[in-house]
């Protein structure tokens, strides 16, 4: 065996993955961890999801192994220093999941912009359009370039920042995003999209001084781990109605729970990490890390570092042509 896969992948890749190597597709060691320990032992790439857990214990297992892939961008259950000291690469798609994430901002902030209202100049509660707001992105990642193109759409102004990025950079521009500094983005943006990529320094980055400069009536919905905001702080400009809503993808284990500051805030949404989980960019993300898989393992081939075998068809299925 050369590739042990145990997060479920798409019929086509997994063809044209079997007609390149020695494949093992089985899913159930997810939840058999003999199992999974004891199949780590002859495999030389791994595909596991999120809820396999690959740390320093289990590499023991993984003597040979080469390259772990993980279908989305996030990697919160690989020991990524445990795999870099035993010169194993981690494997994952770059921006595969970019458009799925775009499209769910947009949802996020026209269904925040229109069912969350605010008083009108002559007084009455009312929604508000996309095309008439300013939309402000925190972080450039991939998903920034067609969240822009998607908003440039409707009208709306973008503005952003990316303490990784200077304000003079050109892709700013060819993006269609108006640079600037992080003060002017939340004190002009109607709707903010959090989508910085999350390092441990930005931990709390969001806080009492940066969310009091928020333009009033805001909203926000973000991508990322919640710990960028500091919760008391977000909790309190919910409460004061500065922000009137946020949407979070996904939060921090034990961030809702009694006795934290968000429990209990209804002006908050949540959902389960879904804004990059469509049949598309699975399918994307899928093929990416298959052909890195097979990128990694010929390449260890060329220098030697182990034999090749003769690839056999998937267990059950037969192999099918190569795609286009």
């Amino acid at each position: 065996m050369e590739v042990l896969i145990v997060e479920p992948l798409d019929p086509d890749v997994l063809d044209w993955l079997s007609a390149r190597h020695p494949v093992v597709y089985a899913p159930h060691l997810a939840h058999d961890p003999a199992g999974l320990r004891d199949a780590l032992a002859q495999a030389r790439a791994l595909v596991i999801p999120p809820s396999v857990a690959l740390d320093a214990a289990l590499l023991r297992s993984a003597r040979r192994l080469l390259a772990v892939g993980r279908l989305s961008a996030g990697a919160e259950n690989i020991d990524l220093e445990a795999c870099a000291l035993a010169g194993i690469e981690v494997l994952r798609p770059s921006d595969s999941s970019s458009l799925a994430e775009a499209e769910f901002a947009v949802g996020a902030l026209l269904q925040m912009l229109r069912r969350v209202p605010v008083v009108a100049a002559d007084g009455l509660l009312v929604g508000r359009e996309l095309g008439s707001a300013v939309v402000g992105l925190i972080g450039c990642p991939a998903s920034a370039r067609p969240l822009a193109r998607l908003l440039s759409a409707f009208g709306t102004r973008v503005v952003g920042y990316d303490p990784a990025m200077h304000m003079s950079d050109p892709l700013w521009g060819s993006w269609g995003i108006e640079a600037l500094p992080l003060r002017d983005v939340l004190a002009q943006s109607d709707g903010l999209c959090v989508l910085l990529s999350y390092f441990s320094r930005y931990q709390g980055l969001l806080g009492e001084r940066q969310l009091a400069d928020c333009k009033p009536s805001q909203v926000i919905f973000s991508l990322v781990p919640s710990g960028i905001f500091d919760e008391r702080a977000l909790a309190r400009a919910l409460a004061q109605r500065r922000i009137v809503a946020a949407w979070f993808d996904g939060l921090e284990p034990g961030t809702l729970d009694p006795g934290r500051a968000l429990h209990g805030v209804t002006a908050l949404q949540v959902t389960p990490r879904v804004a990059a989980t469509t049949q598309e960019s699975r399918r994307r993300s899928a093929r990416s890390v298959a052909e890195r898989i097979d990128e990694v393992l010929r390449q260890r081939a060329r220098r030697g570092d182990f034999r090749v075998t003769t690839p056999g068809g998937l267990a059950g299925r037969a192999a099918g042509p190569e795609p286009a």
